[in-house]
């Protein structure tokens, strides 16, 4: 066994937590550009400001409180397991394995689509690339957290500092005015309800994963302040770039089909001209490998919690010797990831937010249950309002997620597979513990 001595060179830092917080919730605005072409500027903003404050405050002060309760690596799946027992657990940890799968499928695509400003003919060598990306980001992922640490400062000043640039170059070129001859016609945005609901799930996808970043609680220097500072800083950091770029797009005269189907580059190609279009794709670039290296972080510690409970083959639950990494756990999820490269990115938003609402839900309700069975547990942090105020503030977000749920079921277009796929994905986690409870024997660690 190892000790935490063995482990104490590998903790992470408050401004590398920061930055990892950062490149697993969002990555930078990309990924957002979808929204001005399904709801329009006005829209797009205000939304921007209403759904992070009904999905996404009651999801951090969540997991603010669980983690400061329970520090530990696993995270969800632990709180789930203390509140609602193993077969829940179960389903939290499958459900996630499934959405993150999803998930990380898509940003090896995103890195070969940015790096196309560079190279229009790389599409036709998109699978090796992918590949590639894939298994150096598990590689960085066995050596180390630290390494990840490290890594995504510097992937994160890469992808901000063009969009700094183009903030400043966007307010410039808005205060002074935009000559009439540069602007592009743009129409007036009347959104269905089904694209209000897409709408919503951009914005939803762009900021879920609060709770992902607790699974290596355990690696982090003093988790419960540093949690606490480093992931309302990373809000607040997310959101200031979301709105600004957004508003930028807004204002610029870009049409929205081109924004959707181009990205930032072409927005800052407009503005700033061909230089600014390519520190963005850069940016685009250094958001891909940064989200896919945290992503794949924070998702490798799940199976190793659930080997250690005996759910799954003991073998996932290894510990590489030199780097006291979950090195086969790591390699498991990179497998499985290289086989998933099929979905478009609007079908892979819609599958993502699905499946992890569901198993977020199931945090929602430990939250409750343990406030209730756990009521004298010490709590660093607690939200301020009792159970039946817990209640309403689980069902907000849910809110949310309905309306966008059935937003996407009234289009009889590309959402409603999506959305099938994803509902029966959900199912499979029911079918597989059923397979499985009779072979799980939990013993003594």
């Amino acid at each position: 066994m190892h000790t935490a001595s063995h482990f104490s060179k590998q903790l992470l830092r408050p401004i590398q937590l920061i930055f990892v917080i950062f490149l697993t919730i969002s990555g930078g605005p990309y990924g957002l550009e979808p929204i001005l072409k399904h709801v329009g500027g006005t829209a797009a903003l205000m939304m921007l400001f209403v759904i992070p404050l009904l999905w996404d405050i009651p999801t951090i002060l969540t997991v603010l409180e669980l983690n400061g309760m329970m520090p530990v690596n696993g995270g969800y799946y632990q709180w789930v397991k203390q509140a609602l027992g193993m077969k829940w657990a179960f389903m939290e940890g499958w459900w996630t394995w499934l959405y993150t799968f999803v998930d990380l499928a898509i940003y090896p695509v995103l890195f070969v689509q940015y790096a196309g400003f560079f190279f229009p003919e790389i599409d036709a060598y998109k699978i090796p690339i992918c590949l590639a990306i894939i298994w150096i980001c598990a590689g960085l992922n066995i050596l180390g957290i630290l390494h990840v640490g490290r890594t995504s400062v510097v992937l994160g000043i890469v992808l901000l500092i063009p969009f700094v640039l183009l903030i400043g170059f966007g307010i410039v070129r808005y205060l002074s005015g935009i000559p009439a001859e540069h602007l592009i016609p743009v129409s007036i945005v009347q959104p269905s309800f089904t694209q209000v609901g897409l709408g919503m799930y951009t914005i939803m996808w762009n900021f879920i994963g609060w709770d992902n970043v607790t699974t290596y609680a355990q690696e982090v220097e003093r988790p419960v302040k540093t949690y606490l500072r480093s992931i309302i800083i990373a809000f607040l950091l997310i959101l200031f770039f979301y709105v600004a770029s957004i508003f930028i797009a807004s204002q610029s005269g870009i049409d929205p089909a081109l924004l959707s189907e181009e990205g930032f580059p072409a927005l800052g190609t407009l503005i700033g001209g061909h230089w600014l279009g390519m520190l963005l794709s850069i940016g685009g670039m250094a958001s891909a490998l940064g989200l896919f290296t945290n992503v794949l972080l924070s998702v490798s510690r799940i199976p190793k919690a659930m080997a250690d409970d005996r759910i799954l083959s003991a073998k996932l639950s290894a510990i590489h010797p030199r780097f006291g990494t979950p090195h086969i756990s790591i390699i498991l999820c990179a497998v499985v990831v290289s086989g998933m490269i099929v979905w478009s990115f609007g079908e892979l938003l819609i599958i993502d937010v699905i499946v992890y609402g569901t198993g977020l839900f199931l945090e929602y309700i430990s939250l409750i249950v343990l406030r209730k069975t756990m009521a004298d547990t010490h709590r660093p942090f607690r939200i301020p309002v009792n159970i039946p105020g817990l209640i309403v503030m689980t069902l907000i977000p849910f809110t949310c997620f309905a309306i966008a749920l059935v937003a996407a079921l009234s289009d009889s277009g590309y959402s409603l597979l999506p959305v099938l796929f994803a509902l029966c994905a959900i199912l499979t986690a029911p079918a597989a513990w059923m397979l499985l409870k009779n072979r799980i024997v939990i013993r003594p660690k």
